[in-house]
């Protein structure tokens, strides 16, 4: 049960890295200005007209509703008069947005749904490894830091909204959720390994340890490209506001000097998959995963091509991402294996 619970939590954050590209898309981050509630409701409203104050009405602590378009919290539970009352009412001071877009809203919604959903899995998965205390008890440890990164994660979603987008802090807000993806490839690394033994075949020959060098450094340039990434969407989300949606041409124009330091580590990142590809070949290493690297590697680069030579088509921005995000995963796992396979070169040498 525990791989299986562990299975589920890696697919929930593909989830909500899906969930997030597709709100970045959509322009949908402010849809639900406060956290963790939205609009101040558990089940967020479908009308602006929820939103707009009214007489004779109940009001519950920490509701919220828009005046002279500021955000305006409810201090306590009460029924308003025949008049708008400021002394029932304080401005939100996090920020100073204050529009309702229902699309955006329920996107964004959706997106917090999943990530509490994502917390089920990971605590069943938690619950699990403790019939790993005696034989490897780190990985109940590692468990346990997936459910902090969580909620470390979660609060940063939190101060994303608050700044009202700040592009650093979405940076930091991708860079974690690949973490977190990091730390349960490895407890799935572990779990297959010590259920499977997945790592066979291993062999005497220094190329292992060659191998093992350059995924680490494919795996720090995907990470590195991810977060570039977001900087070149954070400059495309501003032209979008100055320009308009409809005029996908100019959203990179003038170019970011993000987008010229984006394409120029794409051609590494591809040039290194290329060449470990032909290592792993040529050796015949035995990572088979290393494929599906290339195979990420040439979606990513195509579906980059046709964004900025298409202008943007309808979807290719969070496949971008995904794609760029599954690539990590990937090589992050075939890393674990290329460790574990020099481990046992060193072993050998040393018998």
């Amino acid at each position: 049960m525990y791989r299986k619970t562990l299975k589920i939590s890696i697919l929930f954050i593909y989830l909500i890295i899906i969930a997030g590209a597709v709100v970045r898309m959509t322009g949908s981050g402010m849809g639900c200005p406060d956290w963790p509630k939205c609009f101040g409701y558990l089940i967020p409203p479908t009308e602006e007209s929820e939103l707009i104050w009214e007489a004779q009405r109940d009001y519950k602590s920490g509701q919220v509703i828009i005046v002279n378009e500021a955000l305006r919290v409810a201090e306590h539970d009460f029924t308003s008069g025949t008049t708008y009352s400021p002394e029932n009412w304080e401005a939100y001071e996090a920020h100073d947005y204050a529009v309702f877009n229902v699309w955006h809203t329920w996107i964004e919604y959706v997106n917090r749904l999943i990530t509490a959903l994502a917390g089920i899995p990971i605590l069943l998965m938690i619950y699990f490894s403790f019939s790993f205390w005696r034989g490897y008890p780190k990985k109940i440890v590692a468990s346990f830091s997936v459910l902090l990164l969580m909620g470390f994660q979660s609060w940063l979603g939190k101060e994303v909204v608050d700044s009202n987008l700040l592009p650093v802090k979405i940076t930091i807000h991708m860079v974690v959720a690949l973490f977190i993806l990091a730390l349960l490839m490895y407890l799935w690394f572990v779990a297959r390994e010590k259920e499977e033994g997945i790592v066979k075949h291993t062999k005497r020959t220094r190329y292992y340890g060659l191998f093992q060098n350059l995924i680490i450094i494919a795996t720090l340039l995907t990470v590195i490209q991810i977060a570039f990434g977001t900087q070149v969407r954070q400059y495309i989300d501003n032209r979008v506001d100055e320009v308009g949606y409809a005029a996908k041409e100019l959203w990179l124009t003038p170019m970011t000097i993000w987008f010229y330091i984006h394409r120029s580590f794409s051609i590494l990142v591809s040039l290194l998959g290329i060449y470990l590809f032909w290592l792993n070949k040529k050796h015949r290493l035995g990572y088979p995963l290393i494929n599906w690297v290339l195979i990420c590697i040439g979606v990513e680069a195509f579906s980059g091509i046709i964004m900025y030579y298409v202008d943007f088509p309808f979807g290719s921005q969070p496949l971008h991402l995904v794609i760029a995000s599954l690539l990590f995963g990937i090589q992050f796992y075939v890393l674990l294996e290329s460790w574990w396979k020099t481990k046992q070169v060193s072993m050998m040498s040393n018998a």
